[in-house]
C-alpha cells in the first residue's frame, strides 16, 4: 500500500478511495498526486491479473506510465484491462497506461518518427478548447483514426496533431498520453486527478 508523509495529505471529508495502481514503471509523483486527490493506493505489479486487482475491492484502477513498446506490455496487460472494463470501474491511465487502455478498447498504437520528450509541450483539450502545457516522454502514440465507436479523442498535441487523450463516452474511463503529475503548467492538468476522484465519489453514491 502506498503511504505518503503527513505533510502531503490533503484534507478531505470522504473516506479515502480504494485505488489499485498497476505499475508499468510508475513515477513516485503520480502516486503522490493520487494520494492528494483522496486515494489510498495499493500498487500491484504490471503482470497482476484481473482477479488479483479485484481482490482489493478497488473503487478505481490506475494504469501507470512506463517504458518500452506498448505491444510488448500489451501481451499481458491488455487482456487484464479488458476484464476490468467488464466491471464498470473508473479507470485512469497515463502515458503507457493510456496506450494500454487504448489497445484494450480496440485502438492501435504507432511508432512515432520523432518522439515527444521534455516539458512545455502544448496540448489542446478538444472538449473545452483550453491549451495545457504538459510534460511528455514517449516514442509511440495512439492512432486516433483507429479509436472505435464510443471512444472519443479528448486531447491533441499542438506540435504534430498526435493523440494525447481519450475517454469512453458513457463511462468514467479515460487516459492521457502526457504527464499531468509533472506540473510544467504548473497546474494545468491537475483536474484529471480530481476527475478520477469525482468518478469514484459518484460510484459511491450509486
Amino acid at each position: 500500500m502506498w503511504e505518503w508523509p503527513g505533510q502531503f495529505s490533503a484534507p478531505r471529508a470522504d473516506k479515502p478511495f480504494r485505488v489499485v495502481a498497476i505499475d508499468y514503471g510508475a513515477k513516485r509523483n503520480i502516486l503522490r498526486s493520487l494520494v492528494q486527490s483522496g486515494a489510498e493506493v495499493t500498487v500491484l505489479p504490471a503482470t497482476a491479473t484481473a482477479d488479483e486487482v479485484l481482490a482489493h475491492s478497488p473503487e478505481g484502477v490506475f494504469l501507470s506510465n512506463g517504458p518500452g513498446d506498448p505491444a510488448a506490455t500489451g501481451e499481458y496487460a491488455v487482456p487484464m484491462i479488458r476484464q476490468l472494463l467488464d466491471h464498470d470501474l473508473p479507470i485512469f491511465g497515463i502515458c503507457l497506461g493510456h496506450q494500454m487502455l487504448a489497445l484494450a478498447l480496440g485502438a492501435q498504437t504507432v511508432k512515432m518518427s520523432h518522439g515527444h520528450h521534455g516539458a512545455n509541450h502544448p496540448v489542446r483539450n478538444v472538449e473545452t478548447g483550453k491549451v495545457e502545457i504538459t510534460s511528455m516522454n514517449h516514442g509511440f502514440a495512439v492512432d486516433s483514426q483507429t479509436l472505435p465507436a464510443g471512444v472519443l479523442e479528448t486531447h491533441v498535441s499542438l506540435f504534430d496533431g498526435s493523440n494525447c487523450g481519450l475517454r469512453v463516452a458513457d463511462r468514467p474511463v479515460f487516459s492521457v498520453q502526457y504527464h499531468p503529475e509533472a506540473s510544467p503548467g504548473p497546474q494545468d492538468s491537475t483536474y484529471l486527478f480530481d476527475g478520477f476522484a469525482q468518478a469514484m465519489r459518484d460510484g459511491r453514491r450509486g
